[in-house]
């Protein structure tokens, strides 16, 4: 069985980067198309692999510009060869879903989200440093491009999602069904610690979108010690509202996190995510979550179990829950054995019976 692994772009080193090296280590052999690569930009593994850059990869892309060829992306995706390939596995959030496959050959797609630019854009555009002619230029890709993407999304034979929350959004936006599997989460490389602090963490880029806005507040009132890990746009508007309690450490190294992850309190999730990887990493780390009450954290976290949730997404509500909530009731063990469920292995094995069992369907179909 040849596979070939499909990607929108690597030029991040995020989650969807984490699926695709996921993916590769199951299938090893497997080339990645993508549509444009910046090796120093991404992570640093792909510089190894047999990594299959579109036409665009001739022009001059880097991570600050990369969103300006969006006309082009459809194009270049379905312009791609797979002759002599018997699986496609695209990783999609945008446009590799789009790829035109050979006659008896089935697209599976891992669906990160919706294309989040196309269908909700005002979502997306408040994670995004822009400025206000980016923000016109992309209004006008939304309205040319919306309705190629749904017709992309009818030609994957069968999706894979990474929550509850995205698998509705598929069925909503593009009335196509979907399998939920979890993305992996690294577990091996936390662990828990038996000295805790006295301070509670927060993990995340400093997008508006996160809320973290709500933790500085919550914590403004609380007067406890909230540290948080991360960098992003909002991260001067943050520090203005934040008072002496409130420790900004920036990015730090996956030692650093391990160790903030270990001796923290609770982590504070409060944003609203499609999955959300670190609760799940606080977890591994023996340490429960305090999250709100929506999309991702209803698939990761487990009440009075894993964490705990608030269900009004204010300071209020998360500095009650804070306050009230007893986080020596937790178990680190069972914190540990739920995150494991969520493992590489885990992930790998359940993509391999996917995929092995579709590429057998339509075996038994041609034959």
């Amino acid at each position: 069985m040849r596979v070939a692994i499909v990607h929108d772009y690597l030029v991040d080193s995020g989650g969807g980067e984490r699926v695709v090296l996921a993916l590769h280590e199951l299938f090893p052999d497997a080339p990645i198309f993508t549509s444009v690569f910046d090796p120093r930009t991404t992570f640093s593994d792909f510089r190894a692999l047999d990594v299959r850059p579109s036409f665009l990869q001739r022009l001059p892309v880097r991570k600050s510009n990369y969103k300006f060829l969006l006309p082009f992306y459809p194009r270049a995706f379905e312009r791609f060869d797979f002759s002599g390939f018997d699986v496609i596995l695209s990783s999609a959030s945008a446009f590799a879903k789009g790829v035109i496959v050979p006659r008896g050959a089935p697209h599976i797609c891992y669906c990160h989200t919706p294309t989040r630019f196309i269908w909700r854009f005002d979502e997306y555009i408040a994670q995004q440093e822009t400025n206000a002619l980016t923000r016109l230029f992309l209004r006008a890709v939304v309205r040319a491009q919306k309705k190629w993407d749904h017709a992309a999304a009818q030609r994957v034979d069968h999706f894979i999602s990474n929550s509850q929350a995205t698998a509705r959004r598929i069925k909503e936006d593009y009335q196509c069904d979907s399998t939920i599997i979890p993305p992996p989460v690294d577990v091996a490389h936390f662990s828990p610690s038996p000295e805790i602090g006295d301070y509670y963490l927060v993990v995340s880029r400093l997008a508006p979108y996160k809320r973290i806005d709500i933790a500085v507040h919550a914590f403004n009132q609380l007067k406890l010690p909230l540290k948080i890990v991360g960098a992003g746009v909002d991260e001067a508007r943050l520090r203005g509202i934040a008072q002496a309690n409130i420790e900004f450490l920036g990015h730090v190294s996956q030692a650093e996190l391990a160790w903030l992850y270990a001796r923290a309190r609770a982590l504070i999730f409060p944003g609203e995510e499609d999955f959300g990887i670190t609760p799940l990493e606080a977890n591994a780390s023996g340490r429960p979550v305090i999250a709100y009450a929506a999309s991702g954290a209803l698939d990761t976290v487990i009440e009075n179990v894993t964490g705990n949730f608030f269900r009004e997404q204010t300071p209020a509500a998360l500095a009650e829950i804070v306050a009230t909530a007893d986080i020596s009731q937790f178990d680190s063990s069972i914190l540990r054995a739920h995150a494991e469920k969520f493992s590489q292995p885990h992930f790998k094995e359940r993509i391999r019976e996917f995929v092995n069992a579709k590429w057998r369907d339509r075996q038994a179909l041609v034959s």
